[in-house]
């Protein structure tokens, strides 16, 4: 814990003057324009990426799958493999399966992340295999990195571990094997800065300590990145997205960025909430395996763009409780919440894949 107090206090100062304006990005910023509205999941889905990958995400860079799932190796400059939501969550909560990628400067991150720049992360340093970060930010806000805390734990990168974001409108929990490591309610929360959105989720690993980052993002990374010593590769084996809102799309109703003013097309926001406040955990951490004086950047690097075209496909198409975007006549439908109609890109449709430079 001393440990994680000296880094953070030794790299403040370069990380407090660096924005992370390459790694939080939006194509519309519904608090400043009118955009399209977001496709919603509405529901629960469970993915298991050991049997391949799924259109209802979105790859940039060359994710790879196999008997470990989805995988992200980052292996020279440049590289920043990631997966990306087709639909978004209003409120819900993320389980997931993770192995972190090792080396020093490799960064293995998992995003939710709204249009209007609210985000919640988890991340991983390869440099270490004890730790995690959790971390949030709220309408891009990231010129200060105070909100991380880091959480001390077993080998992150040995085999999978299983994580959970649990979000809703009063708190977010972070949660590792069963143990809630971290909770943070809407009052505790910086001024404006509870995420409360709707948001994407996003996944992939990145090079924090490659020579063309700021300063302060490599020694945050605990870089410099050798790249002689990888690759180095994340997996995801499997993942369970519970959305606690209902209906085909999430629209902004103003201009606040307030939970409030989002609207529901043929739904109910926290249309799903049932038993959300009713967690899994076993154990609760203690106040000594974090910090609350991380200093922690915004968002997935190596990434400038954000997967936010929520262009409306034929109706008669659905998405199955595996993730997948079918015909409503081609497969049975095994929904764990209410089957909503899905928006996407024609392309994903079409077993296409999108990239973004």
């Amino acid at each position: 814990m001393v440990s994680s107090i000296r880094r953070c206090a030794a790299a403040a100062a370069a990380l407090f003057s660096y924005r992370a304006t390459a790694q939080t990005y939006t194509s519309c910023n519904p608090l400043s324009a009118t955009c399209s509205a977001d496709t919603a999941l509405g529901m629960a889905i469970d993915v298991d990426f050991t049997q391949g990958e799924v259109n209802s995400f979105t790859a940039s860079g060359t994710p790879t799958y196999g008997s470990d799932g989805v995988t992200f190796t980052v292996s020279k400059s440049g590289d920043a493999p990631q997966l990306t939501s087709v639909f978004y969550i209003m409120f819900g909560r993320v389980e997931f399966s993770l192995k972190a990628a090792p080396g020093a400067g490799i960064v293995s991150s998992f995003v939710l992340q709204s249009d209007d720049l609210d985000e919640i992360d988890w991340e991983w340093l390869g440099a270490d295999s004890t730790e995690v970060q959790s971390n949030y930010f709220g309408k891009g806000q990231t010129t200060s990195y105070n909100r991380g805390q880091f959480h001390e734990m077993g080998d992150n990168q040995g085999g999978f571990v299983n994580y959970v974001l649990d979000w809703t409108s009063d708190r977010i929990i972070w949660e590792v094997d069963g143990t809630a490591v971290r909770t943070l309610t809407a009052s505790d929360a910086e001024t404006n800065q509870y995420p409360q959105t709707p948001m994407q989720v996003k996944f992939g690993s990145w090079s924090g300590g490659d020579s063309s980052n700021a300063e302060g993002t490599i020694e945050w990374a605990r870089g410099p990145t050798d790249y002689t010593q990888g690759p180095f590769s994340m997996s995801v084996k499997n993942l369970k997205v519970t959305d606690y809102s209902t209906g085909s799309h999430y629209s902004y109703g103003d201009t606040s960025g307030a939970w409030t003013s989002i609207t529901s097309d043929g739904g109910q926001i926290n249309g799903n909430l049932g038993n959300a406040d009713t967690l899994t955990t076993t154990a609760v951490a203690s106040a000594s395996s974090s910090t609350s004086t991380a200093n922690v950047p915004a968002g997935i690097g190596g990434s400038s763009s954000s997967s936010s075209d929520s262009s409306s496909l034929p109706e008669g198409w659905v998405m199955t409780s595996e993730g997948k975007i079918v015909p409503s006549g081609s497969a049975t439908l095994r929904p764990v919440l209410p089957v909503v109609f899905i928006s996407t890109l024609f392309a994903i449709l079409a077993g296409g894949r999108m990239f973004w430079p």
